[in-house]
């Protein structure tokens, strides 16, 4: 087989195939290692992330264990005062009131209300501003001092008095500090500087408390809010919280979006690179394909053109030789001759240019151009020829399927060397009619199947390699059909399948 253009850009394809898939596996190997090593970080920096939010949930519930006894001591603190008020009130003239005194002059802090029947003020102490001008117990105070139910004092004489009290600003500013450290605690794990996407939910963990770092609209979506979830308690154990007034939380979060997408952007780069190349390859293709088709028209025109002037002239030197007295005895086959030229010449016409289809015979195609091929070849070449009875028409071009009917039979003889038998049979199956020519021949090796329609490739010794593409280029551009391999074995030989649509 002879070394050409086809066989060499096939190497090189290879080549530059290997280097593309080195360089793109290259090129993935170390973006899947940044991608790694930033994932490592990031989740290393939400892990830190977590273990600082943990440690900040044992300082609020420290701060929260510490409040509920500052609330026990306050309400303590009430207790004895009341108490105090009632044994002043209630004490024998023989018992020393001293100690009373001294815990309800020492009150500075626990607000107090002493009021009769009809709501008159009687004793007030550490009251806001705004109440202490007041004589009359109004609905506004009522409402104010509501928290606590009144102790009821009855210091005899048929009078009965009643204590209200509140909780002390020492108390109330420190709730208000409690609340607010909360609620900035709250937002400290919803939003976050980190960008964690995270999720409180109650302790049954059926209704969210708050998320931050997610699509607020996606949240709404409930299939959005439990996948989300289910991907949090997958990555990561879900932290437990006590607050005084809100009962236990439970906190989910994951790496964050970043992490997530990073991860299928080596998946996302393979593919644009394989998009690319697919592009580019077709691209190519289609650009070599267009050149060939116009170097093969530009060829075929050419030919039938330079064809065109010499047959013109033999043509008028033939009818000079006819006119003499005595005609030249190889007239008529210099005649043939000059038809099979013109024949030539037609093909090469119709292969430069867009020829249309013709309703025609194929049986009678196929049996005259076999026909008249068995009698141009030795008689050790056997002929069968299958044919279906009657007519057989179809759209065809019939010079140019004469001439791949004969390309197919030529290489066919050249493959059996000095004897052998071809065949050749149309089958119909409705739909499609199939050709099959098979030859016994030596055989095409499965290695070179596929290149037998490349333009250039050839076993022989001398030829252009060109009879088979110029084949497949009349069934496949001109006929729409196909033609391939069928089978080939070697040293047994090989049989050719043209398939065409009725």
């Amino acid at each position: 087989m002879k070394t050409n253009l086809y066989t060499n850009k096939k190497h090189w394809k290879w080549a530059l195939a290997v280097v593309a898939l080195l360089i793109i596996g290259v090129s993935l190997w170390y973006t899947n290692h940044l991608v790694k090593s930033i994932a490592i970080q990031e989740t290393r920096q939400v892990k830190m992330w977590a273990a600082a939010m943990e440690q900040h949930a044992v300082m609020m519930q420290s701060t929260e264990e510490f409040f509920n006894k500052v609330s026990e001591q306050e309400q303590l603190r009430v207790d004895l005062l009341a108490n105090a008020y009632r044994s002043v009130i209630d004490i024998s003239t023989n018992e020393n009131t001293a100690i009373y005194l001294d815990i309800i002059r020492n009150n500075i802090s626990i607000p107090l209300v002493i009021t009769d029947t009809k709501d008159n003020i009687i004793f007030k102490s550490n009251l806001p501003a705004a109440q202490d001008e007041k004589e009359i117990f109004d609905e506004e105070m009522k409402s104010a001092y509501s928290k606590y139910p009144p102790i009821k004092i009855d210091p005899g004489y048929g009078t009965i008095q009643y204590l209200y009290y509140n909780e002390s600003q020492i108390y109330t500013d420190l709730k208000a500090v409690l609340e607010d450290m909360i609620d900035h605690f709250m937002e400290e794990i919803t939003l976050n500087s980190m960008g964690v996407p995270v999720i409180v939910t109650n302790e049954a963990q059926d209704t969210i408390l708050s998320f931050g770092n997610l699509d607020s609209l996606m949240m709404r979506d409930t299939n959005y809010v439990r996948q989300q979830l289910e991907i949090m308690r997958n990555e990561n154990d879900p932290l437990q919280i006590e607050f005084m007034n809100k009962g236990k939380a439970t906190i989910f979060y994951r790496t964050t979006d970043l992490v997530q997408q990073m991860r299928y952007y080596p998946v996302i780069q393979f593919v644009v690179f394989a998009l690319f190349l697919l592009i580019a390859y077709l691209l190519f293709s289609y650009a070599r394909r267009s050149e060939q088709n116009q170097v093969w028209a530009g060829m075929a025109k050419e030919t039938a053109h330079q064809l065109g002037t010499p047959l013109s002239s033999l043509m008028g030197w033939i009818e000079l030789l006819k006119m003499q007295e005595e005609p030249f005895v190889g007239t008529y086959e210099m005649e043939k001759d000059i038809e099979r030229l013109q024949i030539v010449t037609d093909r090469f016409s119709k292969i430069g240019s867009v020829p249309t289809p013709e309703p025609t015979d194929i049986n009678y195609l196929i049996r005259d151009t076999m026909d008249y091929l068995q009698k141009r070849f030795s008689k050790k070449f056997e002929f069968e020829v299958n044919l279906p009875d009657g007519e057989l028409i179809m759209p065809l071009i019939p010079s140019l399927f004469r001439w791949v009917l004969e390309n197919l039979t030529k290489n066919s003889v050249d493959a059996m060397g000095d004897h052998g038998k071809i065949t050749l049979d149309l089958i119909d199956d409705g739909d499609h009619i199939h050709l099959d020519l098979s030859d016994t021949g030596k055989g095409i090796p499965k290695s070179q199947i596929n290149q037998v329609f490349n333009p250039g490739f050839t076993s022989k010794k001398r030829g252009w390699g060109l009879g088979l593409s110029l084949a497949k280029r009349i069934i496949e551009d001109y006929h729409k059909g196909k033609i391939f391999v069928k089978s080939s074995i070697v040293g047994e030989g090989t049989t050719f399948r043209i398939t065409l649509k009725k």
